[in-house]
């Protein structure tokens, strides 16, 4: 754990005009920069090292979908979490990826402190670059703490960002299926 980064929450207990040295307070920034450093985990991690060599040879070119990978993510804004979910496609040209592959590259982008619109746009790249498909589509909805504890407060609120890349942005008919078959109309 980082000792510089356990004293700077130190400094901002101080500074919220908290006593970091009553009890309840004792550990927290120590335990603050533990659970910051777990959350931006990503930053520690490439793609290479996620996917590991786990793309296999396939003939199939019919759409692979992965729907409702959970995420959590930080806003890069007010390092405030963002919840939600993302869908990831893709139709593969002669390889496919391990199924938990999709879900850790989601993850690694997700735990950095980011904005849902890059987030979505760094996934669907990524997946691009390992599959080489012929397309690749994600879909994320989140619900934003930044906007829900703070600023407008409304609770019910939902962001909705999208990619699509190669068949997904040319094919009508292709972009139309995916956004059925994850319950969206397009």
């Amino acid at each position: 754990m980082s000792e510089p980064l356990s004293q700077h929450y130190h400094e901002i207990l101080k500074g919220l005009g908290e006593d970091p040295a009553r009890e309840g307070l004792r550990d927290t920034p120590k335990r603050a920069a533990k659970a910051m450093q777990y959350l931006c985990r990503g930053y520690q991690q490439s793609l290479e090292e996620i996917v590991n060599g786990a793309l296999f040879e396939s003939d199939n070119d019919e759409m692979v979908i992965v729907r409702d990978i959970e995420l959590y993510s930080l806003c890069e804004h007010h390092l405030l979490p963002f919840i939600g979910k993302a869908h990831v496609a893709y139709i593969p040209t002669g390889k496919v990826l391990g199924l938990s592959k999709v879900a850790r590259i989601v993850d690694m982008y997700a735990r950095r402190l980011q904005i849902q619109e890059n987030l979505t746009k760094q996934i669907a790249d990524a997946v691009q670059q390992v599959t080489h498909a012929a397309g690749v589509a994600v879909v994320i909805e989140a619900k934003h703490m930044c906007m829900m504890m703070r600023g407008v407060e409304k609770q019910n609120s939902v962001m909705s960002s999208s990619v699509m890349l190669g068949a997904f942005r040319d094919s009508y008919n292709t972009r139309h299926e995916f956004l059925q078959l994850i319950g969206r109309n397009s």
